[in-house]
This record gives structure tokens, sequence and C-alpha cells, in this order.
């Protein structure tokens, strides 16, 4: 989950190289380097912490060079510091990376035994031995192949070499890896993001496909070292959905857009003319789609979840959900007659990769549920549907998880309808429902005052239980995840109605609880469950939509009320307090917010 940039040019570049370091930030920030050739020789620098830190430090030199490396890092192989932060160097080659290399242990006593010695503690470090070794007897293409295919494992590289001072090498193997021109220089980055600001022409690199950057030429070249030609995508140079603006924080922005995600995701995919939705070359015959699996990590698969009950609720479809660094690991049997749906904000989660990797072996119909439409997961499905939520910056997911259900919604509507699983009258009435939501998400997020208020209990608590049944179940979950992402505070989420067969355990007095109850089919019993929890000593925070109620005790601490909507779409709104629960909490506690510890972003290792 690190971040890399290279840059070759007719100028300097060490500044260009600090820029996009800091817009790669979200993939890591526990060390950060750069790497430059000037008059024949490697100049490397290194700083733990943020990109700040380095630049404070290159400000003290003159670190000059046109042809240069960055990273950010997030630690897999040895702990955060100077010396295990990239770039790694000798005095031929330095190399940043992205991935793991899983057969780093056996390289580095192989070639410990032929003489080379090693400065750090990662894994990064053998690829720069490596490379050195057959750069003595082959010339650089030949020893390139033969480094990767020595190599097991996952990376993006970024190699730069004292002897040959105009180029830069890329390479990708399941970690992304994109290309970018500009006039008289060239570009490689983890992706487009880092590279924006210098250009929008990109080209992103295959599994197995390297590359050798100069300042005015490009080469790609797959595993076994054949030319190959790549096309290159012009994207947007929109940059205004990549800065904070008025806001305090990237997660601070991101809530706030989510009504403007409900209402792009519902103008994307509605014919409101013909009240239809509309989903463009969509592949697969209906009779040919028996069962579906949802596929997804972290919040991706909270969305997946979600969209199993959907699922159930509205169609007479099989469906299964599944973590996908699970998936790859079980004896899965592949059906012919199954959608298999991958849902990742970015695109480029590995272990999602990893598991649509493996049914495109076998053969299967993949759908992807994504944020980029450029990314991996995009171009490896056979059919993509974009989230069409813009740039989501903060680490904790906010507008992606609703822009993640509502294409799920949408899509579940769409089969029910196809299959005649559902009336056409209802249909039409679930469309039409769609169109106020917008306008729904954004009344409950500007009611946040008493949330702020809330907080403060949150931000002393130990722990925290979340409940919820049917729908409300994976928004508890969601719910836990934030406060544990951004507060680092112990959370649970669990089904209401299985709090009696063990959690009931962790109740104590002054704990708080939240249940989160819409007035639907299962609300009578997830009040029931909440009773047993105040006769605990828990302070119970309810989330519940606006209604004249006896059932709800007295005792409840505190109540926050959304709109009343469709039982569907429930999750849009009551998932809305808990990332601002979450958000509030972790303000008190003095936290950085959009970067949490421990956590990235895109989440490109297993």
């Amino acid at each position: 989950m690190c971040g890399i940039i290279g840059i070759t040019s007719s100028k300097p570049v060490s500044s260009s190289i600090l820029h996009s370091l800091k817009k790669l930030e979200y993939r890591g920030y526990d060390s950060a380097g750069i790497a430059t050739i000037d008059n024949g020789i490697i100049n490397e620098i290194k700083s733990l912490g943020r990109v700040d830190v380095l630049e404070k430090n290159i400000s003290q030199i003159n670190l000059s060079g046109e042809v240069g490396i960055g990273h950010v890092r997030w630690a897999t192989h040895g702990i955060p510091s100077t010396i295990n932060a990239h770039p790694h160097s000798n005095e031929n080659i330095s190399v940043v990376h992205n991935g793991i290399i899983e057969n780093s242990v056996i390289l580095k006593k192989s070639l410990i035994n032929k003489g080379h010695k090693f400065k750090s503690e990662t894994d990064t470090e053998v690829i720069v031995h490596l490379l050195s070794e057959y750069l003595k007897s082959n010339e650089l293409n030949n020893a390139i192949i033969k480094t990767l295919n020595d190599l097991d494992g996952s990376f993006a590289l970024g190699i730069i070499f004292k002897d040959m001072p105009n180029i830069i090498v890329g390479a990708r193997r399941g970690s992304p890896l994109a290309v970018g021109y500009g006039p008289n220089e060239n570009y490689l980055g983890s992706d487009s993001y880092a590279l924006k600001s210098m250009t929008n022409k990109i080209t992103y690199l295959n599994d197995g496909e390297f590359c050798i950057i100069k300042k005015d030429e490009i080469n790609f070249y797959d595993y076994m070292g054949n030319k190959v030609n790549k096309k290159i995508l012009q994207l947007s140079t929109n940059e205004q959905n990549y800065e904070k603006g008025e806001y305090k924080h990237f997660m601070a922005k991101e809530i706030n857009e989510q009504p403007l995600t409900i209402k792009n995701c519902v103008n994307e995919y509605i014919d409101k003319i013909n009240n239809e939705i509309n989903l463009h070359n969509f592949p697969w015959k209906k009779e040919n789609i028996k069962s579906i699996k949802l596929i997804g990590c972290g919040t991706a698969f909270h969305s997946c979840l979600i969209g199993k009950y959907w699922f159930e609720e509205l169609t007479n479809i099989d469906v299964d959900i599944d973590i996908a660094s699970e998936f790859r690991y079980r004896k899965n049997r592949f059906k012919e007659d199954c959608l298999y749906i991958f849902v990742s904000q970015s695109g480029e989660t590995a272990d999602t990769y990893a598991a649509l990797d493996l049914c495109k072996k076998n053969k299967m119909k993949t759908c992807s549920i994504v944020n980029v439409v450029e990314s991996s997961i995009a171009r490896d499905s056979d059919f993509v549907l974009p989230i069409h939520c813009g740039p989501e910056i903060g680490v904790a997911s906010t507008k992606a998880f609703l822009g993640q259900m509502m294409v799920i919604y949408l899509l579940c509507l769409k089969i029910s309808y196809l299959k005649n699983n559902i009336k056409k009258s209802d249909y039409n009435k679930k469309i039409k429902n769609l169109d106020l939501l917008s306008e729904k998400v954004k009344k409950t997020i500007f009611d946040e005052n008493q949330i702020q208020t809330i907080s403060n209990t949150f931000s002393k608590a130990k722990g925290s239980m979340f409940l919820g049944r049917g729908f409300s179940f994976p928004i508890a979950l969601e719910g836990a995840l934030k406060l544990k992402e951004l507060a680092y505070i112990h959370a649970e989420g669990y089904p209401a109605g299985e709090m009696k067969h063990g959690p009931l355990a962790l109740i104590e007095d002054g704990m708080p609880v939240v249940v989160v109850a819409p007035k639907d089919q299962y609300y009578k019993k997830t009040i029931s469950n909440m009773q047993e929890v105040i006769a605990r000593g828990a302070k119970v925070l309810l989330v519940t939509n606006k209604d004249d109620d006896q059932i709800v005790s007295e005792n409840i601490w505190k109540k926050i009320e959304i709109d009343t909507v469709e039982k569907d779409l429930y999750p849009f709104l009551t998932t809305l307090p808990l990332q601002q629960l979450a958000y509030y909490t972790a303000l008190k506690k003095g936290f950085d917010i959009d970067k949490p510890r421990n956590l990235a972003k895109s989440v490109t290792v297993e």
C-alpha cells in the first residue's frame, strides 16, 4: 500500500516528486524518500514520518537531478524507520517498491552468500542486489526479465541506474502502475491521481509488463521482453475535487458530498423520462444468471452484505457474499450461471483483484462496482458499473460506501424487474423514491450538532457496541468499523438478536451502545434487544426515524432521528450519523482523521 513516483525530464525533478508524494500519502505515510541521479551519482534522502518532514530535510540541501524516483511507505517488512524507508539503493541502482516479495528471505540468503551486504529489514532491498547481480552479465532488458522471474509476490517498481542516467524502469505484477506523458518529460506513478497535476495522458501497465521511460520516449514490454503497444487514455483535468477547500479534513468534505454522490448515481443510471434503470451494454441474458456472489473487503464487504439482503428481498435469485481475502483460498465450486460481482473503491484492492483473477481463469461472468474506471479491477472485468462519486481521499470510506450501495441497489432492482420478481408498478415506485433520497441525505448530514455533543461520551469510552437487524446489521458493522478506524476505540458490530448468545457479557455500566433501528419489519424485535442492553447499564444511542412511538423506552440515553423513507432505503440514511459520530469522536481525541494510524487508502498488498 505504498506510493511511488518517477520523473525523467529536461529540468530538475525533486520539487515535482515532492508534490506528487503529498498526493500519494493516502497510500502510506510512515516514511518517505527521494533518489535522483546527478553527475553520475545516485543522491538519496529519506525521512521517518510524513512528506512534510522529507521536504524540510530536502530544503537544507540541493537535491538536483533530472531523473528521480520517490516513495511514501506503509510498512510491511521492517518497522517504520529511516533505514527501512524507500528508495533502497547501492552505488549503482535505486529502487522504490509497492507490494510484497514473498520469497525475499530465500533470495537474501543466496545474495549474501555471493557477497552482497544488506542495510535494511525490508523485502525490497533484495531487488536492488538481485538486479545488480544480473546486470554483471546481462544487458538491461534481460537483467530485468531474470530479476522479475525470480520474484514471488506482488510489486510495482520504479528503478533508476547510475550508469544509465536518462531512464526509469517500471515493472508491475499485482500492484497497479501508471505511466504519464508530458512535454519533454515522462512519468511513472502508483495511479493517475499522483500524475494528474502534471499530465492527463495516461497508460496503465498490465500484469507482467515492464517499461523503459526516457524524457522523450517510452517503450513497453511483456514478461518475455517482446515490445507491446499501449493505448493512451485522456483523463479529465478537473482538480477541484482533489482539494479540501473550506473543509478541515477530506473526510468532512466527503461526508458532505454524499447528497451529490446519490444524485450523480441516480442521474447516471436512471432514465427519468421513461422511469427506467439503464445498464448499458449489460452482456448477459437474464435467464443465464441464476445466482449472484458479491465479493469485497472492509467497507466494500459491508455494501455486499446489504446487497445480499436486497437481493433476497426483491428477487428469487440465490445470492451469497464473500470476503475477498478468503475467497481465493477456499475450494470454490464455480458455476456458469453465477454472476460474480467485485466491489472496490479504488479498483486496485489486492485481495479483490486476486479473487477476480481466479474467476477469470475459471471463465466465470464478472462484474465490477468501482470508483476508478481505469483501475485494474475495472479493466479486467467483463462489465463495469462505476459509482460516480468522484475522488475519495480520506482513508475511511464514506461517500464511496453510499455509491457502492446505490449501484448494488439499482442492479438488484433491474434484475428483479427483468426476472418478473417485482410488479411494474412497484418497480416504478421504487425508482421514483430514489429521486427524493438526495435531499433526505442532505437533511440528515446537516443535523450534526447533537452528534458533536454525543461524541464527548464516545471519546472517553474504552469500548462500544453497534447493534442492528436486517438491513441495519451491516450498517452496525460499518459504524463500528468507522469508530475503530478513526477514534481507535474498540467497537463491535453485532446482530441485535445475537447479544444474548455471548456479547451481552461485555456490557457494563455506562458503556455506549449504538442501536440502529429504523421502523421496518425488524423494529419491535430490535427494541426488545435494546431493552436487554439498557437493563445491564448501557448508555443507548438509538438511531431511528421520526415517528410517534410509545414502544421506545424512556431510559434511552440519546436518540438520533432520520427521515422516514421506503424500508429498502434506510441504510442510506442510518449510516450517515455513524460516519459523523466517528469523525467527531476522532476530532475530540485529536487524531489525524484523513490518515489514521497503520492504515492506507488503497490496499494493494495481500
